[in-house]
């Protein structure tokens, strides 16, 4: 399977404009042959944009879902829709609450919503994040492309135990989408690769390109094989980075270095 990370520009609160650059990075990225594309954490507002969330809310059938979606369909790529702030009351079968959540969405190449996953770990530190969201409570997987695939979201990826509970649903491909900040660069280049050796997994994590008034992402948009090997990478501008995943490769590494089979819960 031929991943693409669209590490694209996003511009605080530009709704429109960063949703346009999304599907331009769709359609590039299947003109390249990829078969999944993953677009960054709040891909349409911008994390760091708090006081533009509640106007840019909106459910799993909304605006921004939409446009990436069928556009993705269109091309015949499966997506995964990085993250929006989902209005939870406006989503139909939803999980029948008020507030907001960070949600990603990953479809598979005919549109159709595989899973919903809603961000656990809300970033509190020096962050309106965990005023102003609702914690997810689930942690679906789903059949992609020969791998058994899962979402997790930036600040996750400093909580390991969420991904051992994954591995045990049976997960070899952790997608990560990101809103990730300077100056933490050290920290964004380890903790996925760690999650990656640990699992024995697959780890795309993209993220973001932009500037805003408080914040400037890192980008270093990355896929990581399940030997913690950066297979590719980019640098912090606008980018879309491929790598060819093979689920063959996750059992092969487990098999040689069983290391999952001597845990001790």
């Amino acid at each position: 399977m031929r991943v693409a990370l669209a590490q694209i520009a996003v511009e605080g609160a530009a709704v429109d404009a960063n949703v346009e650059r999304a599907v331009d990075a769709v359609r590039e990225a299947a003109r390249e042959g990829a078969d999944l594309v993953c677009l960054p954490e709040l891909f349409n507002v911008g994390f760091f944009t708090f006081d533009a969330y509640q106007r840019a809310a909106e459910p799993l059938e909304g605006p921004s879902l939409t446009a990436v979606r069928e556009a993705a369909a269109e091309e015949g790529v499966a997506l995964l829709a990085g993250s929006v702030v989902e209005d939870l009351a406006e989503t139909e079968g939803g999980p029948d609450e008020e507030g907001l959540a960070n949600t990603s969405v990953l479809f598979d190449s005919d549109g159709r919503r595989l899973l919903a996953y809603r961000k656990h770990h809300l970033f509190g530190y020096e962050s309106a994040e965990a005023q102003l969201l609702t914690p997810g409570e689930r942690v679906p997987t789903a059949e992609l492309g020969g791998f058994t695939a899962a979402v997790t979201t930036c600040y996750d990826l400093r909580f390991p135990e969420l991904y051992r509970e994954l591995v045990a649903d049976g997960v070899d491909l952790l997608l990560v989408p990101s809103a990730w900040p300077y100056p933490r660069v050290e920290h964004w280049t380890l903790l996925p690769q760690a999650r990656a050796v640990e699992n024995l997994a697959y780890v795309a994590a993209v993220n973001g390109s932009g500037d805003f008034e408080d914040a400037s992402l890192v980008g270093r948009s990355t896929v990581y094989d399940p030997w913690g090997n950066a297979v590719a990478s980019t640098g912090d501008h606008p980018s879309i980075v491929y790598a060819d995943l093979d689920p063959e490769r996750v059992a092969t590494v487990r098999g040689e270095f069983p290391a999952l089979d001597d845990r001790r819960p």
